[in-house]
């Protein structure tokens, strides 16, 4: 099975060939070199179209461009989406499940316990091939090792912090495109959690697993990364289509709108979410996914354009973003 999802990419900076758009753009995005056997080579890596993730009217840092709805990413040799499952590990964290049906190839994304994750395969009568980890800590590596060895898994992991990955076989880095099966796998760095934090991005099952960057209502501490290197990585994924489904590592969802009512009680899209949270965690329910688009209309650390939110922290419209990011972090740092 591991011999089916394999590292698609060949780096380099020469102009790209005009053999055809989806050529060019599938290159363009993994960063392939002029050759002519562009389409060949395409074929044979079994890419389709993939744009930019930006675009000139959406650049990184810019906050107008959150608003903006990008184009749909898609692949045209994927026949199913991948099959997503939640398994929840120690009190509040999440891995995930992948399994793409067609190739019979499985993934876990950040298993902090082996346990709960064996017991999920084996409910659903599957292997583990691949371990997908979005950054160091315990809590998201702490089942590597016995899952490889159960299962002869291989784990992927950052590329930029692959001495604290433990037992990683294959790191990447951004603008790097991996497969599971027949899906696509598209990797952004996004540090300021940690410093070598990676997200993962699946177009055609518009899916991101976003590890400790960004939570439902929230985002990670900054353990080892600056205020302008999580604004940057939150601006990543926040140029991925609205429709996106977001996937992160903790149930941290009823803290997090807690905190975003106190910075922006006026916004009504925040008070309606903050009900429904509210209920499913009565009931015991998970929060998450929800979709990119929701987020960026309530979440406060993608909204530092309002100036309600500005008012609250003590800045003026003059304030930059990534001013505006830092002290509304650290206002929920001390909430």
């Amino acid at each position: 099975m591991a011999a089916v999802a394999q590292i698609s990419l060949l780096r380099g900076s020469a102009p790209l060939s005009r053999l055809s758009l989806k050529v060019n753009r599938a290159f363009s995005f993994c960063g392939f070199p002029q050759t002519a056997g562009l389409h060949r080579s395409l074929q044979q890596v079994g890419f389709g179209e993939m744009p930019s993730f930006y675009s000139n009217s959406a650049a990184p840092g810019n906050s107008s461009g959150l608003h903006t709805r990008k184009q749909r990413f898609s692949t045209n040799v994927v026949t199913s989406r991948l099959q997503i499952d939640m398994v929840p590990c120690l009190v509040d964290n999440y891995a995930y499940l992948l399994h793409d049906v067609n190739a019979r190839v499985t993934a876990v994304v950040d298993p902090s316990a082996a346990g709960p994750v064996i017991r999920a395969l084996n409910e659903k009568g599957l292997s583990l091939d691949f371990i997908l980890n979005t950054h160091h800590h315990w809590d998201h590596t702490g089942g590597n090792v016995e899952l490889k060895r159960k299962y002869n898994a291989k784990v992927v992991g950052p590329r930029a912090d692959e001495g604290r990955i433990p037992e990683i076989d294959i790191s990447l880095r951004e603008g790097e495109c991996w497969k599971l099966g027949e899906h696509v796998m598209h990797v952004l760095d996004t540090p300021g959690h940690t410093r070598g934090h990676v997200t993962f991005y699946f177009p055609d099952s518009g899916a991101v697993f976003t590890g400790d960057t960004l939570f439902s209502m929230g985002c990670g501490r900054l353990f080892e990364g600056t205020p302008e290197q999580m604004w940057n990585s939150l601006s990543k994924i926040c140029h991925l289509p609205d429709e996106t489904l977001v996937y992160c590592g903790h149930e941290y969802t009823l803290s997090n709108a807690k905190f975003a009512m106190s910075v922006e009680p006026q916004n009504e899209a925040l008070s309606s979410r903050y009900e429904k949270v509210a209920e499913l965690r009565r009931k015991g329910l998970p929060t998450v996914p929800t979709s990119l688009g929701e987020e960026k209309s309530f979440n406060p650390f993608l909204r530092p354009f309002s100036q309600e939110l500005r008012k609250s922290v003590h800045l003026n419209s003059s304030a930059s973003d990534v001013e505006t990011f830092a002290a509304v972090r650290l206002a929920k740092d001390r909430f």
